[in-house]
């Protein structure tokens, strides 16, 4: 029951949290009767939500991301970049992010830089929900 009471105020629902609260405290019969299908109802329709905003941040998140092309890095071929795999997949991670550093790919024409920054940036909104900016020099 708290959980509900928890994914209310996590989509920053506070007034369906206070008065869900209130309304389990009420003890009558009817209300105990309802609150079993209501919980079920209530559970989806949270779920639905929840899983729709963080749909909606991910396209807006991409959107800002100004990506040239859509890229991952399942569909990057290690085997014709001399690039080390392991780097590239902790890179994904994000974690240089936490002490603020930026990632800066130096390389001849045709060796993966704008597909590996993509993709990173792409694992990082989707995966580790960060805000990404891609830029280019040429």
């Amino acid at each position: 029951m708290s959980d509900i009471i928890a994914q209310f105020k996590a989509l920053k629902l506070y007034g369906m949290a206070g008065c869900y609260s209130e309304l389990r405290q009420q003890n009558t019969s009817d209300v105990a009767e309802s609150f079993n299908f209501a919980n079920t109802l209530l559970n989806q329709l949270l779920q639905a939500e929840t899983t729709e905003r963080n749909i909606r941040s991910i396209r807006y998140q991409t959107q800002a991301a100004r990506f040239p092309v859509q890229r991952h890095l399942q569909g990057f071929d290690f085997n014709q970049s001399k690039v080390d795999p392991q780097l590239i997949h902790q890179l994904a991670t994000m974690e240089f992010t936490a002490v603020a550093q930026n990632l800066v790919l130096v390389g001849g024409t045709g060796t993966g830089k704008t597909h590996l920054a993509i993709a990173i940036g792409t694992s990082g909104i989707q995966y580790h929900n960060k805000k990404v900016r891609f830029g280019s020099r040429h």
